[in-house]
């Protein structure tokens, strides 16, 4: 059974952040390609949600999965796979998810 695949707000913002960064520090089409395979990443939890770490520790539910070694993706899972969250490389899963 496939899973419907949302993101939050967060996680968008998440997603720009990353593509600034990278039109920024390299070009464009370097950005929409590395967010493209993110997002594309992301979609592949529909048919196989369970397959990240579960993080009880940073919130109930919360499963990680890690992109080309340079990304964390955080989301839960129940009648859909929710993208909570997307972290570049570098920052603090415990801090994005405190209080």
């Amino acid at each position: 059974m496939a899973f419907r695949v949302s993101f939050s707000e967060e996680a968008w913002a998440d997603a720009d952040e990353i593509y600034d960064w990278i039109a920024a520090n390299a070009d464009l089409e370097t950005a929409e390609g590395y967010v493209s395979r993110i997002i594309a990443f992301c979609d592949t939890l529909a048919d196989f949600p369970r397959r990240g770490t579960p993080r009880d520790d940073l919130a109930p539910g919360l499963r990680t999965t890690v992109f080309e070694a340079r990304v964390i993706v955080a989301y839960v899972v129940d009648d859909e796979v929710r993208v909570l969250r997307i972290l570049s490389h570098g920052r603090d899963a415990k801090r994005a998810f405190a209080g």
